[in-house]
């Protein structure tokens, strides 16, 4: 009788346990109880939605197309290229900016199918719905990098060119050398190689250690400002608080920031230095700006990245951190380089 009990004991932590780590389920927009839809929105051919601005000149009228893809913890007003430039820059060349909500995020639906070539195929269908044309740019900060990768491998043949902001790196991705990724995986934060081994080996509990409070979860969760350089820290005190940001997470952690971590520093099914050249004809260029003293993307690492990628144009920026692209003459010159052929 007493292993009876005990069995049934153990059952039911085990049940309430499993029941603690599982999400809740997202409060997706214009559903029963959800937030509202405020947004410009584009139906997939799955049914799901995605919610997009424009920025510069009217598309219809624009010489150049850029599909921008928002970083960790954002949405699509912080398109950062086209909110940080000067005025008149956009005009002056010709631009559209078309910044879209990755699943989950802000206004668009959750995608808990997300892959990187489910993202880059939301890509091309956005662009397929808005008549960007045959070819177009793509921009991704940080976090949105994954994407712009996911773009090079899936749809390069829909690309004009492509440009990636300190994006993120994945320490497995196969073909980085375990010297460099082991040194630059230490030298984070330790709860920031807890937060990353979560969202490798477990991903199924990324949004419990997200969101619990027994331990310190990811710095970029928390905003800790340990892992912000000077430089950040300066741009970071002259930003405008934004009015937007709970609208960012308004559905749920879980399809936003987890579903991202879950994805980026998943199990890639490519790994980015085995892409082959984009533009062979030299039709296009990709481009990969880093600042030296981003204490969030080790710079080593892209200096591997991009010293073994030959189709890859490489520029460091001195004594900068990881929100370079806020200041107005780097993003002046970061989308001038990329529209030059």
């Amino acid at each position: 009788m007493q292993i009876k009990i005990a069995a049934l004991f153990f059952v039911v932590l085990v049940a309430l346990a499993y029941q603690a780590i599982q999400p809740p389920p997202p409060r997706t927009c214009g559903s029963p109880n959800g937030p509202p839809i405020t947004a410009s929105r584009i139906k997939l051919r799955d049914g799901r939605h995605l919610a997009y601005k424009e920025h510069g000149v009217p598309r219809q009228l624009a010489k150049n197309k850029i599909v921008y893809l928002h970083g960790f913890g954002s949405c699509r007003h912080d398109a950062v290229i086209a909110t940080s430039l000067p005025n008149g820059v956009l005009e002056e060349l010709g631009v559209c900016v078309v910044s879209f909500d990755r699943p989950g995020y802000g206004e668009s639906d959750p995608d808990p199918n997300r892959t990187m070539k489910s993202l880059a195929l939301d890509v091309e269908e956005l662009a397929d719905k808005l008549e960007l044309g045959d070819k177009f740019y793509v921009v991704g900060f940080s976090m949105g990098g994954q994407a712009v990768w996911g773009c090079l491998k899936f749809i390069p043949h829909r690309l004009a060119g492509a440009t990636l902001l300190t994006p993120v790196v994945n320490y497995w991705w196969h073909n980085l050398p375990s010297n460099i990724t082991t040194k630059s995986y230490y030298e984070q934060p330790t709860r920031d190689q807890w937060a990353l081994r979560v969202a490798h080996y477990f991903p199924s509990l990324t949004f419990w250690w997200f969101t619990q409070k027994f331990f310190p979860s990811s710095s970029a969760v928390n905003r800790n400002p340990k892992v912000f350089s000077d430089q950040d820290l300066s741009i970071l005190s002259k930003i405008k608080t934004r009015q937007h940001q709970s609208h960012v997470q308004q559905q749920g952690e879980a399809e936003s920031i987890c579903r991202d971590a879950i994805v980026g520093f998943g199990r890639w099914d490519f790994d980015p230095l085995d892409i082959d050249n984009p533009f062979p004809d030299n039709t296009g260029h990709v481009h990969l700006w880093q600042g030296d003293d981003d204490k969030l993307i080790p710079v080593q690492l892209q200096r591997y990245i991009a010293q073994n990628i030959p189709w890859i144009q490489y520029h460091e920026i001195p004594g900068s951190g990881h929100l370079f692209p806020h200041l107005h003459e780097i993003s002046a010159n970061i989308i001038k380089t990329q529209l030059q052929q």
